[in-house]
């Protein structure tokens, strides 16, 4: 896999709304190199017998059963709402 610029990691900060500066960049085109690096290493292994696991220990589910309950009702609820708007919550638009 190609090592990561820092232009396209400026850019990756760009879409995830990161501010980062030009040293920050390097630093982390380096590290992220390592990193893909390391998962290159990983596909050389042989899994060919190895069962998928989700997790090392046979492990069940250990909470409460799930059961459904009534919640708060609207209008007590909308009492801590700041803004709200044809009984919903209002909140700032965050698309450009």
């Amino acid at each position: 896999m190609a090592e990561l610029t820092k232009e396209e990691v400026k850019h990756v900060a760009h879409l995830a709304r990161l501010a980062i500066t030009e040293e920050e960049a390097e630093k982390f085109a380096l590290q992220l190199g390592a990193i893909t690096e390391f998962a290159e290493q990983l596909k050389e292994l042989d899994t060919t017998n190895v069962e998928p696991t989700t997790h090392v220990l046979p492990l069940v589910n250990v909470l409460r059963e799930d059961v459904a309950t009534k919640g708060l009702e609207r209008d007590t609820m909308m009492l801590n709402v700041k803004d709200q708007e044809a009984g919903q919550v209002k909140v700032p638009s965050i698309m450009d």
